[in-house]
């Protein structure tokens, strides 16, 4: 089923108003973009939302010089390979997959000719995706979430927040090769800071509540380390709720887990990732192959503190760190 929500709807007529685009395709045939998103709020995430704007700025005027068809999975990931399959027999000429591993690798089982351009990823290369970020090989390149600097900087605002805390729990998706992968990278700044890490993972949002309990009765963590997770964002209250509950200090990659009440978050900004996207896919759009399009990694990083959980916490949060944030939420 196509999934629009009522920002992209508005989105959209922004496009309308916008310019039209220099032609990209042969004279007569409108450029046919599939969208194909995961998680509860893939289809209206900042992600998206970015994407549109770009398109608006390169002046891609919906329904005129460019149609785009939205498939989400709607929470259900066990949809992604008939959504994919979906997009390829609509013949679209390229698909943003946007919502992590299982969406790029949905749309790469689908089809190796129709380019394909990812928003945000882990480690594309570790994922089997693309070759190398130098050279993607094949119809697959995008952006990724890796940045070497950006663990370690996390857990030294933690740090900054909470100079006595000793134990980090650091919270995963079981089976996801990402979150291994930055636990490990996470070992080195840990140490230096002379913290300790232990990997708690979920499956499910079942699984929260014990997760929490571990956390707190086994693990004595002082605060709370959220790897970048879909399930995360799709549950951010909940894990608000109990990092709250549970007294504990949290950071997060996403803003929205920030919004929705932990204490910090500090990563790359999925709007800007999504704008970025859209220069790929006009790329595409104009004649250029993604073999040809390194991956790029993130350049824009953003810190949200909220203030409410600080509160809450019984936290007072160092002048400095307030003054470095990109936003304060009250």
């Amino acid at each position: 089923m196509t999934t629009r929500r009522a920002f992209i709807g508005t989105l959209a007529g922004g496009l309308l108003a916008a310019p039209r685009a220099s032609e990209a395709q042969p004279a007569g045939k409108i450029p046919r973009i599939g969208v194909l998103s995961s998680g509860l709020s893939g289809a209206s995430g900042p992600v998206l939302e970015g994407f549109l704007q770009g398109l608006r700025g390169f002046g891609y005027v919906e329904s005129k010089s460019v149609i785009i068809e939205y498939r989400s999975d709607e929470g259900n990931p066990t949809r992604l390979p008939d959504l994919a399959a979906e997009l390829v027999r609509l013949k679209v000429d390229v698909i943003l997959a946007s919502g992590g591993t299982q969406t790029i690798l949905a749309a790469k089982n689908a089809t190796s000719t129709i380019p394909i351009i990812f928003p945000t990823v882990g480690d594309p290369v570790a994922a089997g995706i693309v070759a190398s970020f130098a050279r993607p090989g094949g119809n697959i390149t995008g952006l990724t979430l890796m940045a070497p600097e950006l663990g370690g900087k996390k857990l030294g605002f933690l740090k900054e927040v909470v100079p006595h805390v000793r134990r980090v729990a650091v919270l995963g998706q079981e089976g996801n090769s990402f979150t291994a992968l930055d636990f490990k990278n996470l070992q080195a700044p840990a140490s230096a800071m002379g913290l300790q890490l232990q990997h708690v993972e979920v499956r499910s949002p079942d699984d929260f509540e014990s997760a929490f309990s571990r956390i707190m009765n086994t693990v004595r963590a002082n605060a709370l380390f959220l790897q970048a997770v879909n399930l995360f964002v799709d549950f951010r209250r909940q894990i608000a709720d109990l990092a709250t509950k549970s007294r504990l200090p949290a950071i997060a990659d996403l803003r929205e887990l920030t919004e929705a009440g932990i204490l910090m978050s500090y990563g790359a900004n999925r709007t800007d990732l999504g704008r970025r996207a859209a220069t790929y896919v006009d790329k595409i759009l104009r004649g250029a192959k993604p073999a040809d399009l390194p991956v790029e990694q993130p350049t824009k990083f953003e810190l949200v503190i909220t203030l409410k959980t600080a509160k809450a916490l019984g936290l007072t949060m160092p002048p400095s760190l307030l003054q470095r944030a990109d936003e304060v939420i009250q």
